[in-house]
């Protein structure tokens, strides 16, 4: 843009030079002919004005020279004079323009380092020499990194994974780029991609690291819920058949058919509880249950439930007492499913506990919680089961549960109904010395 106004800023001086030389010297040798026709006859004159002509050509030509080198430093002169000041404006442009782009490049830059930094996914990335280019915390602690393991090659040889890098880069269509890692007990899928720089050349390899833990339980906790599902229904629709096809193969007395069809009628029974339960189970797991929420008293609702269990509890001659304190306030929460999950306790209580035992029942209130709290001195749960208890189909003792006609899901419906209500159950207990159960739920605030 310079060098172009200079070219016609010259361009215009040596035109308005040549233009006055080239007229002067015209109109001079203009007047030099008409002396020459005028004095054509005199010799001395003639040769004067030929002379003359000479001159004034070597002079025109001098004239030309020093006025195409005036016409060019002038207007190299009168260019740098004209466009100093837009080349300042420009250059400042520029420099504005340069710190906007590297200050909005230095805010992106930020924002993704913050976005990466706070990610619960690990991130690595890797250029072409499988040098670490950047790294998040999320994959330092997933994949346990220490500050020496600081390439491709160190990272994934430790975590015994065979992948190699090159073949990410240029073979992805033939390379398998997702791996599932267990490290230190947790469960991590590795995923692999190549990214390339800005002319599309291959730039290095991205790892992103997900922690997919609890999926993998949730997955195992589905196919253990299945085999157990299958398990419990399966046991008693042997007993059925088997019994019903001894009954119809050969003909018995009256008291072999009756012995007969009340085991049939009991795995029967036990079978459509078990469903049932699982309906229930089904029913709040995908919150079909709207339960009306009224108000009741908690004390005569464990002394109603405790009359229920009147028949059990006299047939071990267990020795029940239940104590309310007066100034427990009302509970505001479903009725029927609190009953459920107090007479499953109860009930518990009174199967665990061996004859002639004893259970507590005290019914109080501490800050906003009214609760219920069971304790007898039954047989107990192992410590290392406390934790599992409330898993569905899990049996500490499972011969002895089926036994006496458990299913192993009253206390993960005990929990889902607790949990819809806004409550909470806690078990503590000691094998051979017996088990304690507190229920709590949000009482109505007092007026």
């Amino acid at each position: 843009m310079n060098k172009n106004m200079q070219i016609k800023v010259v361009l215009m001086f040596f035109a308005l030079g040549v233009i006055l030389i080239s007229g002067l010297g015209i109109g001079y040798m203009a007047m030099l002919n008409q002396l020459e026709a005028v004095n054509s006859s005199q010799p001395d004159i003639m040769n004067l004005i030929n002379s003359q002509v000479k001159n004034t050509k070597i002079a025109m030509t001098i004239a030309f020279v020093i006025y195409s080198i005036v016409s060019v430093l002038v207007g190299i002169l009168a260019s740098k004079i004209l466009s100093s000041p837009m080349k300042k404006l420009i250059k400042s442009a520029e420099k504005v323009a340069s710190e906007e782009n590297i200050n909005e490049l230095n805010r992106q830059k930020k924002q993704i380092e913050t976005i990466l930094l706070h990610m619960t996914d690990g991130i690595i990335a890797f250029d072409m020499q499988g040098e670490i280019i950047h790294i998040n915390l999320a994959a330092k602690s997933l994949l346990s990194i220490t500050d020496k393991e600081d390439t491709f090659d160190k990272i994934f040889k430790k975590l015994q994974i065979d992948i190699n890098m090159e073949k990410i880069i240029y073979l992805e269509n033939w390379t398998s780029s997702e791996q599932r890692k267990n490290v230190g007990g947790r469960y991590v899928n590795i995923l692999f991609a190549p990214f390339q720089d800005e002319n599309d050349r291959p730039a290095g390899v991205m790892v992103l690291i997900q922690d997919i833990t609890e999926h993998v339980k949730l997955d195992n906790m589905r196919k253990e819920f299945v085999a157990d599902v299958s398990h419990e229904l399966k046991t008693p629709i042997t007993s059925i058949m088997g019994y019903a096809d001894t009954l119809l193969e050969e003909d018995y007395d009256k008291e072999t058919q009756t012995k007969f069809l009340n085991v049939i009628s009991s795995e029967a029974r036990r079978m459509a509880k078990l469903v049932s339960d699982l309906l229930t189970l089904s029913r709040y797991d995908s919150k079909q249950i709207k339960a009306e929420e009224v108000e009741f008293d908690l004390g005569e609702l464990v002394k109603k439930c405790q009359e229920k269990l009147k028949f059990e509890i006299e047939s071990k001659n267990h020795n029940i007492e239940c104590f309310v304190t007066a100034s427990v306030p009302p509970v505001k929460a479903d009725k029927d499913g609190i009953e459920r999950v107090v007479l499953n306790i109860l009930s518990n209580a009174v199967k665990y506990t061996p004859e002639n035992g004893t259970i507590k029942v005290y019914v109080g209130f501490v800050y906003s919680d009214a609760y219920i709290k069971v304790i007898d001195n039954g047989i107990g749960i192992p410590e290392e089961d406390l934790s599992r208890i409330f898993e569905r189909f899990y049996r500490v003792d499972k011969a002895r549960t089926r036994e006496m006609g458990g299913t192993g899901l009253g206390l993960s419906i005990a929990k889902e109904i607790l949990n819809q209500n806004k409550g909470s159950i806690d078990i503590k207990s000691e094998v051979g010395k017996g088990t304690e159960v507190v229920i709590r739920l949000p009482a109505k605030k007092k007026a």
